[in-house]
This record gives structure tokens, C-alpha cells and sequence, in this order.
């Protein structure tokens, strides 16, 4: 059967339509610009982490999303319904968003499987209610504690019942409100990996907000950026990691160290992909044009016998590795990841660079390698 031009662009508007759509969203609260053209948008099932400091309005845009605040410009579309423009405002329980908040909130008088249960139509049949009620409990590990109350539970628990409740009614986004703050370290990271799994078993398309970057890295599958109202870049948590975008977003995801870029003028100079930096001759890899550092991570600064002479300064010893800032013998202050054996403070040792570094333009400030005042002259 022939396809209709009717039906081909019906087809083409399917196929175009995003799960979530952000498209140029502005805020502002009096004099300060929390939203400033934020764009972004979410295909079904995936998970975005909105990463930033704090203040650079990613809470704001959770709760414009969540309808909790307007939106003073743009649109805001969920499975290409738009539940806010300027001047059009759908409440908050109209767009079937789930929130999950920094503490659980849940009812403390209903037992976990009624917290869960809460969310879900009434016109459904109990047997059909009891059975997705029983499906997300085994979603988020907690099969069998239907029963228990909420003060029966650890606040990883609580937290679990409380995407659990989220999930029930399949909701067609979930928004997670920096939901492992309030918990100690070593439960985070097991609650990262359980949520990351539950969500993506269940099919769910999700945001979460945090300040993290170890949170949003592990997580997600995009990464956006913000800072100062703006989404600086999006991308999947190893380019916005390996391949940022400045020197800001170089400094702000991960530990970095930036060196000046150096210029290469006159004939007869070495190969423009090899730049003289303090740690030595390194290779380098991205767009030159308005580049003005070269960037090292701290995994790449090798700890050997051989290579520039260093100071061991200081010690950041975390069990499983360490990050170890070093001096060089002209005061420039550069860090290195170490196994779990790392030099005594005070040592002297020798670096290289392993592997290609990026250079990146300037951007935002970002921390540089400085000189240490307690160097020799």
C-alpha cells in the first residue's frame, strides 16, 4: 500500500517527537535570571543528569518541569503535550510527573505497600493494583517489607520505597531531586547502581539533579552541564568528561589541571599535535583555533623513577586510590591518582604523561596550576 503524504508526515512528526522537550526556557525571579534559554530534551527510557553548582538553576528547572514554578519563556512538552508556555500553566497532578525528593517523603502513617499503592488509579482492580505494587518492591530490592512501616526502615530503604511509589504509575518522566544527600557515602554508591538499574528495568525516562559529578557520571546516559542559568554542554558522561567543552566544565567534572597553552610560531617548530607544557613534551588533541589550555587529568600523570622531579605535598588517601599533589622544582602544583599505595609526603618522585590531552578554550574561570608559595625561588 502506498503511504499518503498525510501519513508520511504524521510518521515524520512520530518520529521527531521527544519523551521530554526544553526548548529556550526562561526564569527569572526579580533582578536574577535563574533560566536562560534552556535547551534539552529526552528520548524514551533515557536518563539525564542536570549537573551544576549550586545556584546555577537546576533545581529551578526540576520544579518548572514538575509544574511547582512557571515558566516565564519557552516551552515545556512531555510525550508532545506541552504542559507550560507563557500564559499556560498545567498544575502540577495534571502531568503525570513523578518526584522523587531529597528525603523520601513518605507518609509515615501508610505501610510501604500502601505509600506505593497511593499513587496508582483507584478504578483499577486490587488484584491489578497488588501485582504492580509487588512488581516495583522487587524493582528497588525490597520484596517482602510490603508490610513494614516507614519507620521500620533505613533511610536507604525509605529512599528505595519512595522511587518505588514514583514508578507505580508508570509516569511518563521521573524527576529525582538529589535523592541520595541525606545518605552516608558508601550507601550512595549502592544506591546509585540500584536506582540506575530499577529505572532502566522499568523502562522509565528520568532526570535527576544533583551537584555530583560522581552521581551524574555513574548514572546517567546524558550529561547537561549548567552553570549560571546556561546548559553549557550535553553530552554522554564520557565526553563531558574526556572532551569538555572549556576549561570550566574541564574543572568542574572531575579533577583537572590546566596549563597555558603554548604558541607555535616561526618555520621549522615541532608537529602543532606535540606542545612543551611543565610536566614535559605532551601530545594534543582538539580545535586549536581558540584553545588556551591543555588539559591534564590526574590519571594521566604517572608516578615513575624516570620524568620531570616532583614534591609530594599532600595526601588525599580515599582507601581504593589517592590523589596526590605534587610540586614541580619551578613551584607549578600538579595532581596525580595513585593505586592504594601511594608516596610518602615529602618524597621526591618523577612524572610523565600518559596518553593524548585535550586543549580547551578558556570559558568560564577555572582553576589553573599555580605556583606553591613555599617554593624555592
Amino acid at each position: 500500500m502506498a503511504v499518503t503524504t498525510a501519513d508520511t508526515r504524521s510518521a515524520r512528526a512520530e518520529a521527531t517527537t521527544h519523551a521530554v522537550e526544553i526548548i529556550g526556557v526562561g526564569k527569572s525571579f526579580g533582578p536574577v535570571r535563574a533560566l536562560d534559554h534552556v535547551d534539552l530534551h529526552l528520548d524514551d527510557g533515557e536518563f539525564l543528569a542536570v549537573l551544576g553548582p549550586s545556584g546555577c538553576g537546576k533545581t529551578t528547572l526540576l520544579r518548572c518541569l514538575a509544574g511547582f514554578e512557571r515558566i516565564d519563556e519557552g516551552r515545556l512538552a512531555v510525550h508532545g503535550r506541552a504542559v507550560a508556555l507563557p500564559g499556560i500553566h498545567l498544575p502540577p497532578h495534571r502531568r503525570q510527573v513523578a518526584v522523587v525528593p531529597q528525603e523520601g517523603a513518605l507518609f509515615p502513617h501508610l505501610s510501604v505497600a500502601d505509600n506505593i499503592e497511593f499513587g496508582l488509579p483507584r478504578r483499577s482492580p486490587r488484584a491489578q493494583r497488588a501485582r504492580r505494587v509487588a512488581e516495583c518492591l522487587e524493582l528497588v530490592g525490597l520484596s517482602g517489607l510490603g508490610e513494614r512501616m516507614p519507620h521500620e526502615l533505613s533511610g536507604g530503604q525509605q529512599q528505595r520505597v519512595a522511587l518505588a511509589r514514583a514508578l507505580a504509575p508508570r509516569p511518563p518522566l521521573v524527576l529525582l531531586d538529589e535523592p541520595f544527600s541525606a545518605l552516608d557515602a558508601s550507601l550512595r554508591v549502592e544506591l546509585r547502581r540500584d536506582v540506575r538499574d530499577a529505572l532502566h528495568a522499568d523502562g522509565a525516562t528520568a532526570i535527576l539533579v544533583t551537584h555530583d559529578q560522581g552521581e551524574a557520571l555513574s548514572m546517567a546516559d546524558q550529561v547537561a552541564v549548567m552553570r549560571e542559568g546556561r546548559v553549557h554542554q550535553v553530552g554522554t558522561p564520557e565526553e563531558v568528561y574526556a572532551a569538555p567543552v572549556d576549561a570550566w566544565v574541564a574543572s568542574f567534572v572531575g579533577e583537572a589541571d590546566l596549563f597555558p597553552l603554548p604558541s607555535v610560531t616561526g618555520a621549522g617548530q615541532h608537529d602543532d599535535a606535540l606542545v612543551d607544557i611543565p610536566l614535559g613534551r605532551v601530545e594534543v588533541v582538539g580545535d586549536r583555533d581558540e584553545a588556551t589550555h591543555v588539559l591534564v587529568r590526574p590519571e594521566q600523570v604517572v608516578l615513575s623513577e624516570h620524568g620531570r622531579p616532583a614534591q609530594v605535598r599532600t595526601v588525599d588517601f580515599h582507601g581504593h586510590d589517592a590523589l596526590v599533589t605534587l610540586v614541580l622544582d619551578d613551584g607549578t602544583l600538579v595532581h596525580s591518582r595513585s593505586g592504594a599505595h601511594p608516596p610518602a609526603v615529602g618524597s621526591h618522585v618523577g612524572l610523565r604523561v600518559q596518553g593524548v590531552c585535550r586543549v580547551v578554550p578558556g570559558g568560564l574561570p577555572g582553576p589553573s596550576p599555580t605556583a606553591d608559595p613555599g617554593a624555592a625561588r
